[in-house]
């Protein structure tokens, strides 16, 4: 957790200098909203924050989840069901900002709900809620000139992903456009535990480094166990866990939280 608040980038930034400063990697949860419930996802997500994570990416439920395994899928799709919404997603990230939650809230959505929504109106709103960026798994960097310009004016993240089938030249116009960090995705699929992460996952981590320099990676995609933790803390400067934790938080706030703190840096 972060001793001074700060916003949009800066709140990021700060985030990654601290846990460098500490020599380890920043743990950043997964969790959308809705889920099991509005009030209850609020709630796993603000004892995530009172058990000391570092930030957040907070899951937008949208029908067509492209990059999302069956456990995401399905959460994400009781929370539509309950009434989740891009409005409510803001609201709640508003709420959390409320409650005292500090630490750096990433949104991570679709691009078709924030067209609708309005690219400009969105990323305001996003701001105004207390968000410090956000990251689009279907938006590639050649096509997001404007809602990276929008992120630009209101000083927020605007995340890209790469994944071990990125080529150079991927790589490349992927840290020419980076802001915040970048997610780096740990195997070729969808999101979903796995029993072990890929056994050339130093390697391409290796060859992303080679053009990234010293722009954070965050890595995600199958890290659920302490174990895995503790091999992605030597590789990378962040980790993103959430099919485990969202299967947990089915179980309530003290199964998310219980499992939070198994899975935070040592």
């Amino acid at each position: 957790m972060q001793d001074v608040i700060t916003h949009g980038l800066a709140a990021i930034d700060a985030m990654f200098a601290q846990a460098k400063a500490e020599g380890r990697s920043a743990f950043l949860p997964y969790f959308p909203i809705g889920y099991p419930t509005y009030d209850e996802s609020l709630a796993i997500i603000e004892s995530m924050a009172a058990a000391g994570v570092d930030g957040f990416e907070i899951g937008i439920p949208f029908s067509d989840p492209l990059a999302d395994g069956p456990v995401v899928q399905a959460a994400t799709q009781k929370a539509l069901e309950g009434g989740a919404t891009l409005h409510k997603c803001l609201e709640g990230v508003r709420e959390l900002r409320a409650r005292g939650v500090d630490q750096p809230m990433l949104l991570m959505g679709y691009i078709n709900p924030f067209m609708r929504y309005g690219i400009d109106a969105f990323v305001r709103d996003a701001a105004d809620a207390g968000a410090d960026g956000v990251i689009v798994p279907d938006l590639p960097p050649e096509e997001a000139e404007r809602i990276g310009a929008a992120c630009q004016r209101h000083g927020l993240a605007l995340v890209f992903l790469l994944a071990p089938t990125s080529s150079h030249e991927r790589i490349g116009l992927v840290a020419q456009k980076a802001s915040g960090f970048i997610y780096v995705v740990s195997l070729t699929g969808i999101t979903g535990e796995r029993q072990s992460l890929a056994p050339d996952l130093a390697d391409f981590i290796a060859r992303v480094r080679e053009q990234t320099g010293e722009i954070p990676l965050v890595l995600g995609f199958g890290i659920s166990r302490p174990e895995h933790v503790a091999l992605v803390s030597k590789l990378v400067d962040g980790y993103i866990v959430g099919s485990a934790l969202v299967r947990a938080g089915g179980d309530g706030v003290a199964a998310a939280r219980a499992l939070t703190e198994q899975l935070m840096p040592r």
